[in-house]
């Protein structure tokens, strides 16, 4: 039995790196199940494994090691199946645009909720500043105050014309990251960047649909400078959240559950029960709007019927 890293994966195929710096394509032994859930693909990118080497010089998976973590999303296609994004990684760098193409606040923190379901850090980053228009660069600057109010680590960079890509390179050394985002807010450039050696496939974002193209096609780890290992993504157009459950939603936004605490009765929804300290730090501006309505349609995903 050999022990190795899955750096690759590609729907049937699994690329191990073993100890000796070898790559070897792998299949699976057997169906796997992530606590109950079942996923389109039962091993990811990060996974340690151990595997069994065939006539044919391949090899068979027959173990995936206990995961430090991992973070998944409900598959496209099929509600009841969801789709491993990565696994034992320190942090996720969420990579934004406010153009071509512009990331939603819903998408945004819909994938923090996932983040913080599984403890996992995440970092903000905002690309393509050189095209902001005025207006533009005032609301990224008002997003960034938001999320940096309630925690989370933001950084604005233009990979284009090198802004802060001193700090980018430090935010991935010594680390196992997994970046992902919409198509066309520019991982793949970013990579390129760090590891120009790489010389991965880019695209340009649609003219008439304003959204990225998917370059990244399967997700796979690079081994850049600084010991960094970034798990690069396919993009993704929506975020379909794991199986939280609605009562515990609210302790997934931070800033709603920190204030929570105050509410008179312990079991508030924070929608329109009365003496609910959220909905009061909401008209004190001491919650940001845009979080309290995500969190209220995220609640209405769940299964909420109807809203006074």
């Amino acid at each position: 039995m050999r022990k190795g890293l899955v750096i690759k994966s590609t729907g049937s195929w699994y690329y191990v790196k073993d100890a000796d710096d070898s790559i070897v394509p792998c299949k699976i032994r057997g169906t796997y199940r992530i606590k109950g859930i079942r996923a389109t693909n039962p091993v990811a990118v990060g996974d340690h494994v151990q595997f069994e080497l065939t006539d044919s010089g391949n090899g068979i998976i027959s173990h995936i090691d206990e995961r430090k973590n991992y973070i998944i999303r409900r598959a496209a296609n099929l509600s009841k199946e969801y789709q491993l994004i990565a696994a034992n990684i320190d942090q996720a760098v969420l990579m934004v645009s406010l153009v071509n193409p512009k990331t939603h606040l819903a998408f945004i923190d819909r994938f923090l909720v996932s983040a913080e379901a599984f403890r996992i850090p995440v970092v903000l980053v905002f690309n393509k500043t050189d095209v902001y228009s005025e207006g533009e660069t005032s609301e990224m600057e008002q997003l960034a105050a938001i999320y940096d109010k309630i925690g989370y680590a933001v950084l604005s960079i233009s990979i284009k014309e090198g802004t802060n890509m001193d700090r980018a390179e430090q935010l991935f050394a010594n680390k196992v990251s997994v970046v992902t985002g919409n198509s066309g807010v520019g991982k793949t450039t970013l990579l390129n960047h760090l590891d120009p050696s790489l010389d991965l496939k880019t695209r340009e974002v649609s003219r008439y649909h304003k959204s990225g193209q998917h370059t990244t096609t399967f997700a796979e780890m690079f081994f850049l400078p600084g010991n960094a290992r970034i798990i690069d993504t396919p993009g993704i157009k929506g975020f379909g959240m794991v199986d939280i459950r609605r009562e515990e939603l609210f302790h997934f936004f931070p800033e709603i559950f920190t204030v929570s605490q105050d509410c008179k009765f312990h079991n508030c929804m924070h929608e329109n029960e009365p003496e609910c300290a959220v909905i009061k730090a909401v008209n004190d501006n001491r919650i940001s709007v845009s979080r309290y309505i995500n969190y209220l349609n995220l609640l209405d995903d769940m299964g909420d019927k109807y809203r006074k």
